[in-house]
């Protein structure tokens, strides 16, 4: 049965389901499809969830820390009663979710969407026809091509977890790995990175990820680096055994752990390997569906992309998928008006300390000449880090001393992620330093140390 639409959405995430109630509460007549359950990657399997696991892990840290200075008995994690908590936070989404959709006007699928031409999208027995469609299915576990992939779990699996395996082992060195990483031995499970470059957090200041590994190695986990993983094998039931070779000044060596669990955390891919492009006329290319500065398909007039699934300058974080879709609502009520603006994109991985990036990097600041200075601090003796015994503690912020602006900051501490939206803010409105420094800030906190970031 065909079904006619003047927008079909394919995706309930962060790029999707605003696009579809903006549009529905136009008069538009919208449909929205996904084959998993309503709510997206960020709020039920990814960024939210996986914040609740790491207060826990905090709440560790921190007494660890105390320890010996006036804190005497530390606390372990319940695993199960700590899942319990977290599913509080996921499982009234769904439903919530699709009524909110539903409330707009906006008519609701479940299952797999495959395009059948340029303007027609199958689900199940349905044949949906657009005048315009939107493609925000977000992205996936690369594929790596190993034998025994069938066994590697990935961040759904680990936010699932009933029971923690003693022992864990991350493939990969990006955000999922480190940040899970974190969280499992600090629950207490025995933890190992392969990672197959010669450093993790590739996209962040090489200096604070060498202080961070510093402190994820004191905390007990492994790192085996430049080490590519070959095969995975299963030796009994949740058992696994890991091999792969790392590689050394041209020599190599057998690497081989005994594993309760394999977690994918080596990248991720734009989602659309079924959604039948070839069908539709949509071009797309490795990182993810070609479109235009107005996240329009360049091949087909009808499509639009946001979020993970698109080729553009933005970072595969949640608030740019929700600038995105932003932008494609705009520009299908009003056609094609707003262009994304890329300009910041605050960057935390949430590992105990966190790290935190926005702006430029200091490899891009130096090249522009000597009117960039870079203030690297050492903030580990400082009142706000000395107070709960953080030794590991460092800020890079990147100054243009001739326009009095700030370009760039790095941040690794546990106020990294608050302390990074407020370096975005002056990035973003070009704040004057001198202007910025008049601001006065609560004390004792973590802002009110500005002034001495600034210092030229």
């Amino acid at each position: 049965m065909e079904k006619q639409y003047d927008l079909i959405v394919i995706g309930t995430g962060s790029a999707g389901a605003g696009v579809a109630i903006a549009c529905s509460k136009e008069d538009w007549k919208v449909a929205i499809i996904d084959s998993r359950a309503y709510g997206g990657t960020c709020a039920l399997r990814g960024c939210d969830p996986k914040k609740v696991l790491v207060g826990a892990a905090e709440i560790i840290d921190w007494n660890e820390r105390m320890r010996g200075k006036g804190v005497q008995d530390q606390p372990t994690i319940n695993w199960a009663d700590l899942m319990a908590f977290k599913e509080t936070f996921v499982e009234d989404i769904p439903p919530a979710h699709e009524q909110k959709l539903k409330d707009a006007g906006v008519e609701t699928f479940h299952g797999f969407a495959s395009f059948i031409n340029e303007d027609t999208v199958q689900v199940g027995d349905d044949q949906l026809k657009g005048k315009h469609i939107l493609i925000a299915t977000g992205a996936k576990p690369a594929p790596l091509s190993i034998e025994g992939e069938q066994y590697l779990g990935n961040s759904d699996d680990f936010l699932s977890l009933e029971q923690l395996p003693s022992t864990i082992v991350f493939v990969g060195g990006g955000y999922i790995s480190m940040e899970f990483a974190h969280i499992a031995v600090r629950a207490g499970a025995e933890v190992h990175i392969i990672h197959h470059g010669e450093q993790p957090l590739s996209h962040f200041d090489p200096d604070l990820v060498d202080e961070l590994m510093k402190r994820s190695r004191e905390v007990g986990i492994q790192f085996h680096l430049n080490t590519e993983i070959q095969a995975i094998k299963q030796t009994a039931e949740h058992q696994y055994s890991v091999q792969a070779v790392q590689k050394s000044n041209e020599q190599e060596k057998s690497v081989q752990i005994e594993c309760g669990l394999v977690i994918h955390g080596a990248g991720r891919v734009p989602n659309i390997d079924k959604l039948g492009l070839d069908q539709a006329n949509i071009d797309s290319e490795k990182q993810g569906i070609t479109v235009n500065e107005y996240l329009q398909s360049t091949s087909n007039p009808r499509v639009y992309a946001a979020g993970d699934v698109a080729a553009t300058k933005g970072l595969p974080l949640t608030p740019i998928a929700g600038m995105e879709s932003q932008a494609v609502r705009a520009n299908l009520l009003q056609h094609n008006v707003q262009i994304p603006n890329y300009k910041v994109m605050p960057s935390i991985v949430f590992t105990i300390p966190k790290l935190a990036s926005v702006g430029m990097t200091v490899e891009e600041a130096q090249k522009l000449g000597d009117h960039i200075k870079i203030n690297d601090m050492d903030t580990s003796s400082w009142y706000t880090y000395k107070r709960t015994n953080e030794k590991h503690a460092r800020i890079k912020v990147i100054i243009d001393t001739q326009a009095r602006r700030v370009l760039g900051a790095h941040i690794l501490s546990g106020e990294a992620d608050d302390l990074i939206n407020h370096f975005a803010t002056a990035i973003q409105f070009d704040l004057d330093i001198d202007e910025w420094k008049k601001t006065i800030y609560g004390y004792p906190t973590a802002m009110s140390d500005l002034s001495y970031f600034l210092e030229e």
